[in-house]
């Protein structure tokens, strides 16, 4: 059974090669020339220079699966475009583990890494996805991911 195009996941539910995996069985797949893969980790440190030492990810996550799958595809409707995948995970984070999956596959290269990067900037800005940052300090904080 082919898994959805957008969706949250707890940490260890799902893995890149999975996604990938399911992206080539798509039928569709055969038209694809590229397939371009964004892999969003834990930074060590914050936008001010603060070390961090871990970060804890929540999200609303019916809310947060039905707006990954809307962008994916609506994505997904433009000329050259064969299949998009967004699938963010969930929990507790040490610095330089994944956090965020991003797979487009494309007829070529220029629409691939056109709506590749929307596809991240979009999922950062629409879905209800939240992070605590945990600082080595010991100050910690949530970021809502629409304000970054």
């Amino acid at each position: 059974m082919a898994m959805k195009h957008g969706s949250v996941h707890r940490k260890g539910e799902i893995s890149l090669e999975e996604i990938i995996g399911d992206v080539r069985r798509n039928p569709s797949f055969r038209g694809a020339g590229c397939l371009g893969i964004f892999v969003g980790v834990v930074r060590g440190e914050t936008s001010m220079g603060e070390e961090v030492e871990s970060l804890r990810l929540e999200a609303y996550e019916e809310r947060a699966n039905d707006e990954l799958e809307r962008i994916c595809l609506d994505l997904m409707k433009r000329e050259g475009i064969v299949d998009v995948r967004i699938h963010h995970l969930l929990g507790e984070f040490g610095i330089g583990e994944d956090l965020v999956y991003v797979v487009v596959a494309a007829r070529h290269r220029k629409e691939l890494f056109k709506t590749l990067a929307e596809a991240v900037e979009r999922y950062k800005h629409e879905a209800t996805i939240f992070k605590k940052e945990i600082l080595s300090s010991g100050r910690s904080y949530w970021v809502s991911e629409r304000q970054k």
